[in-house]
């Protein structure tokens, strides 16, 4: 029986951990819905929103049309676009951070 010595060439192994993109979900302006139930909804559905944040982030949509009022993991954005939306709130589709 004839055996050969087989050599395999060095390979360096290098993983690469990619994070999970955010997303940001963003209310929008509209006709409709008033400064205290936008801010009403913030409060209720955003984590950790402070009050003086939520009128902060309702001006803004008075103002130049949208906020972004939250941004992270999309599951937790689905969630959040989604309760928002069932309030009545005007909202943007999700978009990657």
């Amino acid at each position: 029986m004839i055996t050969a010595a087989v050599t395999t060439p060095d390979r360096v192994i290098e993983t690469v951990r990619k994070t999970y993109p955010n997303f940001k979900v963003i209310v929008l302006n509209d006709d409709f819905n008033t400064f205290e139930h936008v801010h009403k909804c913030l409060m209720k559905y955003i984590p950790g929103m402070t009050d003086d944040v939520a009128w902060s982030l309702t001006v803004q949509v008075d103002a130049e049309g949208q906020a972004i009022v939250w941004v992270g993991p999309q599951e937790q954005a689905e969630l959040y676009h989604q309760q928002l939306r069932r309030e009545g709130l005007t909202m943007a589709p999700l978009e990657a951070a």
